[in-house]
């Protein structure tokens, strides 16, 4: 059904063309990669380039079935998929689930069910009507994130421009049930290299909130700075992998010394074969290595059969780890191939 649901709505025209997420194809790679085109080929002409990034508040829980059924049928949508959309978005209910809450449900009059794949869908088709068109800019959306791009002669310019857009979309989303979450609103100021001008400090005001340009934006998991340049993101995403290499690096003991405890070995290293392969792997392989065979012998299956067959290699049980810590032990110690 949501296969069905993204064709249709594709061909009916219910979704814009510069909407992403939720939609196959268009992934926050492909959102990032436009932002990045526009804001690099917009100052070519002299033109100075503002983006205001706006987050929806609550939106999968405001979606109102009547008004979305009531778009699907301005387009001409078949009628069974508008009945089938206003059956999964009616009769819901839900509860609180905390210690000592009542077990009483409460009717749902409008959002989208959580964990249906089909519920983004219908949430991207609800608010393709707050998308409009930008003379010398970019109006886009990945879900419920927003992102307005104007350009022209100045910043202050720019800045009038986006108070006009942003009151628009605000109209636009009173109609249908949704606001924007103002607290998260921010503003950069594009400034390429090739700029002397220092980055304007030029403010917006939006429902009695002021909010500076920042020297940083990260939209979509992506660090965006005034001079388009890939490093500062790049760095951070490196340092995150680089503190998640050493987290790791800290459960791993090291080789000279047996694990202290063998929970965290059992997430990193792979299940123990059995123990006859340990032992022909072992005896091929290394059959010099005395520290390997004490660690060995240690298994119940195998201490008779090693004992039998190499009498002068068995070490009995001097100095060997506990049972529960052999097999890490064995991992850690052999190596073998």
């Amino acid at each position: 059904m949501n296969s069905r649901l993204s064709c249709v709505a594709w061909a009916t025209g219910l979704l814009n063309p510069h909407q992403c997420g939720s939609l196959a194809g268009l992934s926050a790679s492909d959102a990032v990669t436009t932002l990045t085109h526009a804001v690099k080929t917009l100052p070519m002409a002299g033109r100075k380039v503002s983006i205001l990034f706006l987050d929806i508040k609550g939106g999968f829980d405001n979606v109102n079935p009547s008004t979305l059924c009531a778009m699907l049928r301005s387009k001409g949508v078949n009628p069974y998929l508008v009945s089938w959309a206003k059956s999964f978005l009616s009769g819901r209910t839900c509860r609180l689930l905390y210690q000592g809450s009542p077990k009483v449900f409460t009717p749902v009059s409008v959002g989208t069910p959580q964990g249906s794949p089909v519920s983004p869908l219908l949430f991207v088709v609800y608010i393709s009507r707050l998308q409009c068109e930008i003379p010398q800019g970019l109006s886009l959306s990945y879900v419920d994130n927003f992102s307005l791009t104007v350009s022209s002669a100045s910043y202050r310019h720019n800045i009038q421009i986006l108070h006009k857009l942003y009151a628009r979309l605000k109209a636009r989303g009173a109609k249908l049930g949704i606001g924007f979450s103002v607290p998260k609103t921010e503003l950069i100021h594009w400034h390429t290299n090739r700029e002397r001008d220092p980055i304007s400090n030029a403010l917006v005001h939006l429902d009695g909130s002021a909010f500076l340009p920042k020297v940083e934006v990260r939209w979509l998991g992506y660090w965006f700075t005034p001079s388009v340049s890939t490093t500062p993101h790049f760095v951070k995403r490196l340092a995150k992998a680089q503190a998640a290499f050493l987290a790791v690096k800290r459960l791993s003991p090291p080789r000279d010394r047996p694990p202290s405890f063998p929970l965290p070995q059992t997430g990193l290293l792979p299940p123990l074969p059995h123990p006859q392969l340990w032992r022909r792997r072992l005896l091929t392989h290394r059959p010099h290595d005395e520290k390997a065979l004490c660690i060995l012998a240690k298994s119940p299956e195998m201490d008779n059969q090693l004992l039998h067959e190499h009498p002068h290699r068995h070490p009995g049980h001097r100095g060997l780890p506990p049972t529960s810590r052999a097999s890490s032990c064995v991992q850690m110690s052999l190596g073998l191939p």
